[in-house]
């Protein structure tokens, strides 16, 4: 295979040896099935359980997770055929694409809104119950939906104005700049990436610093969600990765010239792989609730109310 690039969404294509390719298959897909049956785990757990699908909070979390599930096994299939099949038509190719941009530009904003909740839960508790309904929860996630829609879209808008209708059934190694090749989306990404940054990290790092304040007098419960935003920092800088990809691959290219590879493969694992697996953490492990539902099912009790 003669292409070495990666694509926003984290796809890389190789000139690896025939063991090393297929070494790097098998990491991917074990990671990639290993998460999905975690995640798998906390969704049927979330189903079968009033206490979380009646709270927000969960609700905003079985939404990452599910949103999670969907980005890994995109990545995951983009990864394979990048080294089996190597060519595929426009249209299933921004099918794949359109599908792992929308849930990855997902990720950071749905932590954002998680940060959000923390924060009213905290520092406003007696309004939390008016302020984080049901219906406005699942409004917020329509709107995370919209956004990064009219974000994403965009894309498939510009390139269907600027390219021929003979380009979207020829054949081409699937990543975003080869289905989506004008300087005018580049552009654009940049713009839109950088206001995230801005709301998402501006978000973040209010509801942090307020929590912080509230924790050094207040409950147990303040200290926890302080905690729980620190992870959500850790997990926003891996996600963000993602929007700085070129700045990054650069960087990479320029230390690592031998063993670009490599070093491009660890970067997928790192920027969307990895963020992945922390969701399960926050919530499955550290969050006492789901911690003790999580366990009933895993050792067959969830019949067990």
């Amino acid at each position: 295979m003669n292409v070495s690039s990666v694509n926003t969404t984290g796809i890389v294509g190789y000139a690896d040896s025939f063991s090393k390719a297929v070494t790097k298959n098998v990491i991917v897909v074990f990671i990639g099935i290993s998460i999905t049956y975690i995640n798998a785990s906390l969704i049927h757990t979330f189903s079968k359980h009033q206490i979380f699908y009646t709270n927000p909070r969960y609700i905003l979390f079985i939404h990452l997770v599910i949103n999670d599930m969907i980005q890994v096994s995109l990545t995951i299939i983009l990864f394979v055929i990048s080294y089996t099949i190597y060519r595929i038509n426009v249209s299933v190719c921004c099918v794949f694409i359109l599908l792992a941009l929308f849930t990855t530009e997902n990720t950071p904003l749905n932590l954002a809104c998680m940060a959000a909740e923390c924060y009213i839960a905290v520092c406003m508790p007696l309004r939390h119950v008016e302020i984080c309904t049901i219906k406005r929860t699942l409004m917020l996630i329509g709107l995370i939906w919209t956004t990064t829609m009219l974000s994403v879209m965009s894309d498939l808008f510009i390139t269907l104005t600027t390219q021929p209708l003979d380009f979207f059934h020829s054949q081409v190694f699937c990543l975003r700049q080869t289905v989506f090749p004008s300087p005018l989306i580049i552009k654009k990404r940049d713009i839109t990436y950088s206001v995230f940054l801005v709301i998402v990290w501006g978000t973040i790092l209010y509801t942090y610093f307020r929590i912080l304040f509230t924790a050094k007098t207040a409950s147990k419960d303040a200290k926890k969600a302080r905690n729980t935003i620190l992870l959500h920092v850790f997990q926003l800088l891996l996600c963000m990765a993602t929007y700085v990809a070129p700045q990054l691959l650069d960087i990479l290219q320029q230390w690592f010239p031998k063993n670009r590879t490599d070093s491009l493969f660890a970067y997928y694992i790192i920027v969307q792989i990895l963020p992945r697996s922390v969701s399960p953490i926050i919530y499955g492990i550290r969050d006492n609730t789901f911690r003790k539902y999580l366990k009933r099912y895993l050792f067959c009790k969830d019949s067990i109310l």
